[in-house]
């Protein structure tokens, strides 16, 4: 069975940081291209950033470029998310997404709110 289990998401200042992890079983993990999406309520799920099998030239929406950044670690089987300077129009739920080929997952997501 898979699984991907979101994990760091919580309330954080204006300008502060967080790291999310996405932990994934029941799949190879490292064949798989990640991804990071996040969604607000009567909003439709936005792509964050994806990052490739190798690591290699992660992509990243313009509204998180600079201020994200997406990793992975095969040997622990582990998708990441260190977000930096959040602002208010990051509070959402992120949720990772496992591709390969025709096989896609998602986790559930885990919430995260930028407030003062």
């Amino acid at each position: 069975q898979v699984k991907l289990v979101e994990s760091g998401g919580g309330l954080v200042q204006p300008g502060g940081s967080l790291r999310l992890s996405c932990a994934a079983s029941g799949l190879a993990f490292r064949s798989y291209v990640m991804s990071w999406y996040r969604q607000t309520p009567g909003k439709e799920r936005d792509l964050v950033a994806t990052i490739g099998v190798t690591s290699r030239s992660p992509t990243y929406a313009d509204s998180v470029n600079g201020r994200f950044t997406i990793s992975r670690d095969n040997a622990k089987n582990t998708l990441y998310l260190q977000m930096n300077n959040l602002k208010p129009d990051d509070t959402a739920v992120y949720s990772c997404k496992a591709v390969y080929f025709t096989n896609v997952y998602w986790g559930q997501g885990t919430q995260v709110t930028v407030s003062s």
